[in-house]
């Protein structure tokens, strides 16, 4: 069925006769037939003649060309009203929806969840999803007007009876009331994807529309393959942003339904158990048009909305491109950490590009999978200019690292700061259970590790990791890298992310993509890798990251070649002396940093505890901390140490760490002093180097 060709007759004449409030017996009867020929056209075994078609019209009080064009109904519009699921049978009772606390209500997890959401719909392969998030506050008649839309008045018995309970949802409800009364506006957060393929499907059996709109846990992924997300829960992240526990939705579908594709209309409310008028119910509201089939006779169902429609409730979409656009009533960020429209702004912008940066990014071997944007209103004039996230701009050295490799333009080993390596890292695919066995710890997948320089305002020395449509998953450090390594950035390409095709990928994305928890921000053990797959998963898992560490120290050996002093800089960092001689040391390796805990104190001060791994040596070593901190560009200032003590196989001696001779490991304490801080320490973020000691060794 395509839109052209509408609706099949039969399901669209069984609506327009419920819709008309019209019987088949009534039809039979104009028409002169029995009951039965009527009820065959209606179930599809017949369809009537012309001429019968032409009395149908009549009897409808519609033309001819709108029966076989089948794309409107008899009756457009049926009145909108709310419908409250009633209350269990068996007492039960939900004081809120527990998918919702699986996720902070912080925006930065709204903007992964709702774009990684869109990117798994991606509708058109060859171009990009496009997302906007429009933040919009309304204040007097603009609020009025949006308020009358949404039929406030009778939304808000249920919301005082809801907010009267004691719990935890109902505390947040009554304040978000009280704010609402006192300072008589509301923020609307509208987030719009296009080239996405909508909410398509019926309205309660399976298909994208019933799985966001009416269910929970239920993921309902047509790229199931490439999908980032797999639990059905980041949906859930659109009603915890809203104080009022309301989304209203329009969808654009890539597919038709009901004979049509544009201003599919539905909203969802997600209340604790109440009462109201005596009558009880069970949680969830739904905002739309009356049903009129006999299994779901006056529950709510989505309604093909018109122009004016879309514009009061704020849902209007600018072109008739595929997706949809999700409307959170009464948004805010529960971590506190943007108040302020500019704030909230800034926060979603930072947001997105930081988890899409690589989605944003394209070459010749495949374009850029997204493209992001956010707006600020304030009654429908601009308050904050748009800002279009460019991925260089915030991440310019991982940036130019996935460049490099979709323009095929990597290197084996750098020799400038702007080249970009490129090392495969082996990934061991466990069997699942039940599944043939395999030779060897698995199937091998072989990801790729892209290495180079990072610039001043990224944070430095960390491996971004990612799969599927190229969202980042995890950002680490690598364990034992070299004292006085220069500052890099990595990027960790697995399963589809590297562009690659084979049965290897695909077993890479499953197996990773069963490794992460809900929010897909790790691999590491969980209950899906460890029920599917055969004994041996979680240790292929970590021997991944081993691998990935291994790949970077690799590429760190590598030194990029200059006739201009770097390496030699570097050398006489990393040259350490013989006790009471100035002879040069006999070739050895270097001491590197093992692991690091930091926390900051009430008072500011920053408490930390490394540990170092030494290679065997005759000598003694004498190294100096120097704690840091870490600034978007310039150089690092560096702050005092308050305290310094020697927690295991070292001394400490005029500020300087002394370590015995053959002692192959040692650590250390340090409180840093908060009178020497530039900012406060709960603003910044501390580096600690180990250097060699000035003066020589000990």
């Amino acid at each position: 069925m395509s839109a052209q060709q509408g609706e099949a007759f039969g399901p669209w004449l069984g609506r327009q006769l419920r819709r008309a409030a019209k019987s088949q017996a009534e039809l039979a009867k104009h028409l002169g037939l029995t009951r039965a020929a009527v009820s065959a056209w209606i179930t599809g075994r017949a369809e009537p003649r012309e001429e019968v078609k032409r009395q149908i019209a009549e009897f409808l009080g519609i033309d001819v060309a709108s029966l076989h064009n089948r794309t409107s109904d008899v009756v457009a519009v049926l009145p909108l009203r709310w419908h409250h699921r009633p209350a269990h049978a068996d007492g039960g009772r939900e004081y809120g929806n527990a998918a919702a606390f699986a996720f902070n209500a912080d925006l930065s997890v709204l903007a992964r969840e709702a774009t990684q959401n869109a990117l798994d719909e991606r509708h058109d392969p060859t171009k990009p999803v496009r997302v906007h998030y429009m933040l919009h506050e309304l204040t007097g008649e603009h609020l009025a007007a949006f308020l009358g839309a949404l039929q406030w008045d009778e939304l808000r018995k249920h919301y005082d009876q809801a907010a009267a309970a004691s719990q935890k949802v109902s505390r947040s409800l009554r304040a978000a009331l009280d704010d609402l009364d006192r300072t008589k506006s509301l923020l609307l957060l509208r987030v719009d994807d296009y080239n996405a393929a909508g909410l398509t499907g019926p309205e309660y059996s399976d298909g994208r529309f019933a799985a966001v709109a009416r269910r929970q846990l239920d993921s309902h992924k047509q790229s199931a393959k490439r999908a980032g997300g797999s639990y059905g829960l980041g949906k859930v992240t659109l009603w915890a942003a809203s104080r009022f526990g309301l989304v209203l939705m329009n969808s654009t579908l890539s597919t038709p339904h009901e004979g049509r594709t544009e201003r599919r209309v539905i909203g969802r409310l997600d209340l604790p158990w109440r009462t109201v008028d005596g009558e009880a119910y069970a949680g969830p509201a739904w905002f739309g048009e009356p049903d009129t089939s006999p299994d779901h006779k006056d529950v709510s169902r989505s309604w093909w909305a018109d122009e004016e429609t879309v514009r009061r409730l704020h849902l209007e979409r600018p072109n008739s491109d595929t997706g949809t656009s999700f409307l959170i009533v009464g948004a805010h960020d529960a971590s506190g950490d943007a108040e302020s429209l500019e704030e909230m702004h800034e926060k979603l912008a930072r947001s997105l590009a930081d988890g899409f940066w690589a989605a944003m990014i394209g070459g010749d071997r495949a374009g850029a999978l997204l493209e992001a944007r956010v707006t600020t209103l304030r009654n429908g004039r601009v308050l904050v200019r748009e800002h279009q996230v460019d991925p260089h701009d915030r991440h310019p050295a991982l940036s130019r690292a996935l460049k490099a490799y979709l323009d095929n333009e990597t290197v084996i080993e750098r020799t400038a700061g702007d080249h970009v390596a490129r090392a495969e890292v082996p990934l061991f695919v466990t069997p699942l259970k039940g599944g043939s066995k395999v030779p060897g710890k698995g199937v091998k997948h072989s990801a790729v590790i892209l290495f180079t320089r990072a610039e001043d305002e990224e944070r430095a020395n960390r491996v971004v990791c990612m799969r599927g449509n190229r969202m980042t998953i995890v950002e680490r450090r690598p364990r034992d890298l070299p004292l006085g390594t220069d500052a890099f950035q990595a990027v960790l390409l697995a399963g589809y992310a590297t562009e690659a095709e084979g049965e290897d990928v695909e077993l890479a994305e499953r197996f990773l993509r069963a490794s992460e928890p809900p929010e897909h921000d790790d691999w590491n053990r969980t209950e899906e890798l460890t029920s599917l797959y055969q004994r041996g998963a979680l240790s292929r898992i970590k021997e991944f990251h081993n691998e990935i560490d291994r790949a970077v120290r690799e590429l760190i050996g590598r030194r990029e070649v200059s006739r201009r002093g770097g390496p030699a800089v570097l050398q006489e960092l990393l040259k350490l002396d013989a006790a009471g001689t100035t002879a040069t040391r006999r070739s050895q390796g270097v001491p590197t940093v093992r692991s690091m805990n930091a926390h900051l104190d009430d008072t500011g001060a920053w408490h930390v505890s490394v540990d170092l791994k030494l290679p065997d040596a005759e000598d003694p070593w004498l190294l100096t901390p120097v704690a840091k901190f870490d600034v978007r560009s310039g150089g690092r200032p560096a702050v005092d140490w308050h305290l310094l003590t020697g927690a295991e196989n070292c001394g400490i001696e005029n500020g300087n760490l002394v370590i015995a001779p053959g002692v192959r490991s040692a650590s250390f304490i340090g409180i840093t002093e908060p009178a020497s801080h530039p900012v406060r320490g709960s603003l910044s973020r501390l580096v600690v180097d180990v250097q060699k000691a000035r003066g020589g060794a000990t």
